[in-house]
């Protein structure tokens, strides 16, 4: 049987069950901080508390979806203190 190349990459490479669960994390800390934003724009310390994600880790998933063009920072909130973020129109 002909086996296609990616079937054979597969069989050669194995990924550590770490950066497996490191994958699963991110895409779930992704959908979660995503879900939020779809309700309005939110400041991090907001989406910090619908999604119950740690403010660390929710500013460093919002700039990461920002820099990869899913997330755009949008007005400051009334106390000059933090930006609102919104999901990017596309």
């Amino acid at each position: 049987m002909n086996k296609k190349t990616i079937d054979i990459i597969k069989g050669k490479h194995v990924v550590p069950e770490a950066l497996r669960q490191h994958h699963k994390d991110y895409l779930r800390l992704r959908r979660e901080i995503r879900q939020a934003l779809q309700e309005g724009p939110a400041t991090i310390p907001e989406i910090a508390i619908k999604t119950g994600i740690p403010s660390d880790q929710t500013l460093y998933m919002v700039m990461t979806l920002r820099k990869f063009g899913e997330v755009e920072t949008g007005e400051l909130d009334d106390s000059d203190a933090y930006f609102y973020y919104k999901l990017k129109e596309k």
